[in-house]
């Protein structure tokens, strides 16, 4: 199989179950967007972190990997003629959402209080984690607008709001771990 196909030549490429569609289409920038979000994660496994770290990163970007062939396959094409589902995989359930919760309450167990926002940076790997988390929120806000005109199902939309928070909660363990300063973000009066 060749990596090449030209069918993307004139700007178009297709959805799971054959749709052609633009390459600027919603849809292809929501799991575009997730694609992106799995190589970041990709680069976060490279950083100093721990082992089960290393491993669970893995299995978010196994499920990244799930999220983006959901976005990736309009209603229309979701169910074979037979009423059969079209993907054949996993979906995205609330035990994989709630396997972040875990992860972030037992980060958290180590960690300082939060008193106020926080500027992201101190180390090379924190300032990876804040843009990883940045952007799986962009990823968030796109599915929440695909959402909007096409329904997808609701537990990416979640699966990717609690995923930025676990890496927020990672950036801050980070910081910890690899001792780099947490600057507070305190307003100045005028």
């Amino acid at each position: 199989m060749k990596i090449y196909t030209k069918t993307g030549d004139t700007g178009e490429t297709s959805l799971f179950g054959g749709t052609r569609v633009p390459k600027s289409n919603m849809r292809i920038d929501s799991y575009g967007t997730v694609d992106e979000l799995n190589s970041w994660m990709g680069l976060l496994r490279d950083q100093p972190v721990d082992d089960a770290t290393k491993k669970f990163i893995i299995e978010i970007q196994d499920h990244l990997f799930t999220i983006g062939a959901i976005l990736a396959t309009p209603p229309e094409k979701e169910l074979l003629k037979n009423g059969q589902e079209r993907l054949n995989i996993s979906k995205i359930s609330d035990d994989h959402v709630a396997q972040l919760e875990t992860q972030m309450d037992l980060m958290e167990e180590g960690l300082p209080q939060m008193t106020h926002f926080i500027l992201p940076g101190g180390h090379q790997s924190v300032s990876f984690c804040h843009i990883t988390r940045t952007v799986c929120r962009r990823a968030e806000r796109l599915a929440v607008d695909l959402n909007i005109s096409e329904p997808i199902d609701p537990q990416v939309i979640k699966y990717l709001n609690r995923l930025s928070d676990y890496l927020f909660v990672l950036a801050r363990k980070l910081s910890k771990d690899l001792q780099a300063e947490e600057i507070k973000w305190i307003p100045k009066k005028h």
